[in-house]
């Protein structure tokens, strides 16, 4: 299958989606569900709304979302529409709470066309077809983003080496969004796990794997709004990072003090070993001798 190409109406249409599902979801919140119900049907009903509409709107299009099987036809298209219709269902079945979302996005030759993302509860859609503009860096420690419910070892090692604020927040997309508004400064997600199984846990001074994805205040335009190719730098100020960049140095050194204290130990184990095993054959060499 294959689509027209991404225009000024699919960023508009990406961002009236995400709206009216939101809306939907509002609805269904007031009607007096509880739980594992409310969840599902949340879940449900947003999912049906958005494949209905983009199956009214752009036919031709292919479609993924969480909360329907996937198709192969997705793969021998240009375009496919990517959805979560409930992003933080834990977060939307507790009435008070407004850290939940509705992604809405567009992919067109492998590459992100058009997107966005509906905060419902607080009244807000932010998306590509009038992004907001990059927040600069804040005064005060830096506010790191985890989750409100697990969250893990690699974002506490990360709070340490940035001497960071950490910012429990529900789902992902108010967590991204967060940033893209100023409200936060990183947000970093516990890397994926292997394909081997689950990515064991680092000790309290490992960093974060260099391949952790991060979102922060100036991450790129999916996120953000950065100019395509430029560097993304950290909102915390220098001193800050040449003590955690120093930090990390000194736990580079130990490590490496550490390893060749070992080789050393090692090796000079072997040489004794070696040594006593000469001895014994020496002696036993004399005996034959002197026998």
């Amino acid at each position: 299958m294959t689509g027209r190409s991404a225009s000024t109406d699919d960023h508009v249409l990406a961002a009236q989606l995400a709206t009216e599902a939101g809306d939907l979801l509002l609805q269904v919140r007031v009607e007096g569900l509880r739980g594992k119900d409310l969840k599902d049907e949340g879940d449900r009903r947003a999912n049906e709304l958005l494949l209905a509409r983009l199956a009214e709107h752009r036919p031709d299009d292919a479609v993924l979302s969480e909360e329907s099987a996937d198709s192969p036809a997705r793969l021998t298209t240009d375009r496919v529409w990517i959805i979560d219709p409930l992003d933080g269902t834990r977060e939307f079945s507790e009435g008070d709470r407004t850290d939940w979302a509705v992604h809405v996005a567009l992919v067109e030759r492998g590459r992100l066309a058009a997107g966005a993302v509906a905060l419902p509860a607080r009244g807000t859609t932010l998306s590509t077809t009038a992004p907001p503009a990059t927040p600069g860096p804040g005064g005060g420690p830096i506010r790191l983003l985890v989750s409100r419910t697990r969250p893990s070892e690699y974002a506490h090692a990360l709070a340490a080496a940035l001497d960071a604020e950490l910012m429990p927040m529900g789902s992902a997309g108010a967590k991204a969004m967060a940033v893209v508004t100023g409200t936060a400064d990183v947000y970093a997600p516990t890397p994926a796990a292997s394909t081997s199984g689950t990515a064991p846990p680092p000790s309290p001074s490992q960093p974060p794997p260099a391949s952790t994805p991060l979102a922060s205040t100036a991450a790129p335009s999916a996120t953000t709004n950065r100019t395509p190719g430029s560097p993304i730098s950290s909102v915390s100020s220098r001193p800050r990072r040449r003590r955690a960049r120093r930090r990390g140095d000194d736990q580079l050194r130990s490590s490496d003090l550490r390893s060749k204290a070992c080789r050393t130990e090692r090796s000079s184990t072997g040489r004794r070993r070696g040594a006593e095993a000469h001895g014994d054959l020496v002696e036993e060499d004399d005996s034959r001798l002197g026998g």
